[in-house]
């Protein structure tokens, strides 16, 4: 063992006491609990809260995607099925549930378990992947076409958004516009075009706050806590007013972690205590949210307990059908294995239904669909699915949707994949230099990362054009290549961590 294991083994028994810890007092106060389901999530928690611990620990920075994961996976993993058990909350009741939920979670986080194996031998090798050599080259910022290439793309966004106000008949017509109803924001808004519409007109937010740090990197004042703050909560409402009023968390909780990642990688690094003060503000506006996305501005004028009563939707359901997918991937689990299923694996059909939502409807009337299909007709049996009329809105994550294609077996090769990404990506980034223009998008590609583990191809694919195609133009048109001077070859660091990777 050398010496880089050392605190990454200390690491590994802090994971395996606190998981335990979590597990025997849940023991204690629910007996629904005592079944063999917690040995493998148990397992599921102690290998990815490794990564979680040294986050915490500060042992990586605050945006290393493996930390991030890390941290968000320990909920994903561990506490997401536990809490399904623990609380009695799983599916809508008119969907046929399990006998025993608590196998099925069992044997889903076996798949998991050993997906997880694979996900951090991939990723740890995938970060060595071409030894010492540094980078050769970087994306230098040319600040005479960079900040010309934001103004330009400033002007159309606004003006592209002031339109659809006027179009609504206001702020107000355009919350009834998309908020009146939940529905999918994928297929219904590519179809009718609206998708390369929001592709320009919510690009705004993201192209001030890279804007704002250009102009502001020089100035003193504007690497105080309160300039931060300040320039964070006006992201913030220009987020909400471009796009965040349409119904979508997530459109307003990426871009937050967006800005708060250029802000930290360009200005001034975060505090901890900037970043815990930055979640409970996001689980707040999470759960507020949620009732804003069922009832529109009829939000207004009730108690929670009130608004919880009429949109459906509580503090339980976000940390459990938000945030996890325990439960319905443990039914797919449920549907495909069980006897009678008459369920014919979709081979790749999701995957290909996705990219097609890349061409309008008017072009591809008989486009193939994408995961909904499979989801639908997996769930409420062969045929349910009824294009145009009813379908499922279940999201099914990375690990449900390879169900839907291969069936169960493969899932772990889905999280090797994904270990693969997470090591290049940490890699690629640690090896940029403090004035690489792509430290300006970096953030946006953690989020990809998240978008892969629990959404689905089409909504990876929908969100990176809509998100991140402006924004990447802008730095690309921004920047220039510049050769970099030959040097030693230097041990390749985890990224901005405090202990380099031995080569």
């Amino acid at each position: 063992m050398n010496t880089h294991d050392t605190p990454r083994l200390s690491s590994l028994l802090v994971a395996i006491t606190g998981c335990a810890t979590i597990i025997a007092w849940l023991l204690a106060t629910h007996d629904a609990l005592a079944h063999w389901f917690l040995a493998p999530v148990l397992v599921c928690g102690v290998l990815i809260g490794i990564d979680a611990v040294e986050y915490l620990r500060g042992r990586l920075d605050l945006f290393d995607p493996v930390g991030i994961l890390g941290l968000f996976g320990v909920h994903f993993f561990f506490l997401a099925p536990l809490l399904h058990v623990a609380w009695g909350s799983y599916l809508e009741p008119w969907i046929d549930q399990p006998n025993d939920w608590r196998a099925w979670l069992g044997w889903m986080a076996l798949l998991n378990a050993a997906g997880l194996c694979l996900y951090q031998g991939a990723r740890r090798r995938a970060v060595l992947w071409g030894g010492s050599a540094p980078a050769r080259t970087m994306r230098q910022v040319v600040r005479s076409r960079m900040l010309p290439a934001c103004l330009l793309g400033l002007a159309i966004s606004g003006i592209l958004q002031a339109r659809l106000y006027i179009q609504s008949g206001g702020i107000m017509g355009y919350i009834d516009t998309f908020t009146a109803s939940v529905r999918g924001p994928q297929e219904d808004q590519v179809g009718n075009g609206m998708g390369m519409f929001f592709v320009v007109s919510e690009s705004f937010p993201i192209l001030a706050i890279m804007s704002y740090v250009l102009l502001a990197e020089r100035k003193k004042y504007a690497h105080s806590v309160v300039a931060v703050l300040a320039a964070l909560l006006t992201f913030f409402l220009l987020k909400m007013f471009f796009g965040g009023l349409r119904g979508s968390r997530s459109n307003t909780i990426w871009g937050l972690f967006w800005a708060a990642g250029i802000v930290h990688l360009w200005l001034r690094p975060l505090s901890r205590k900037l970043v815990v003060l930055g979640l409970t503000f996001l689980v707040a506006f999470m759960y507020l949210y949620g009732f804003y996305k069922e009832l529109g501005r009829n939000v207004v004028g009730y108690e929670l307990s009130e608004l919880e009563h009429r949109s459906h939707r509580g503090f339980e359901g976000m940390l459990l059908g938000d945030l996890g997918r325990s439960d319905v991937q443990a039914l797919l689990l449920q549907r495909i294995l069980r006897e009678d299923s008459d369920y014919r694996l979709a081979w790749g059909r999701t995957y290909l239904g996705s990219i097609a939502l890349l061409i309008p409807r008017s072009l591809w009337p008989d486009r193939p669909p994408n995961k909904d299909k499979e989801g639908t007709d997996l769930i409420f049996g062969a045929g349910a699915y009824a294009e145009g009329k009813w379908k499922s809105s279940k999201v099914f994550g990375i690990a449900g949707e390879a169900m839907l294609n291969f069936g169960p077996w493969p899932v772990p090769l889905a999280y090797l994949l994904l270990g693969i990404i997470v090591g290049r990506l940490q890699r690629s980034f640690a090896l940029l230099r403090r004035n690489d223009a792509r430290r300006l998008i970096y953030p946006f590609f953690i989020i990809s990362v998240f978008t892969i583990i629990q959404s689905d191809s089409d909504n990876l694919i929908f969100n990176s054009i809509k998100d991140g195609l402006m924004p990447l133009a802008v730095v690309w048109i921004g920047s220039r290549r510049v050769p970099l001077p030959e040097r030693e070859p230097e041990p390749v660091p985890v990224l901005f961590s405090k202990t380099p990777l031995p080569v």
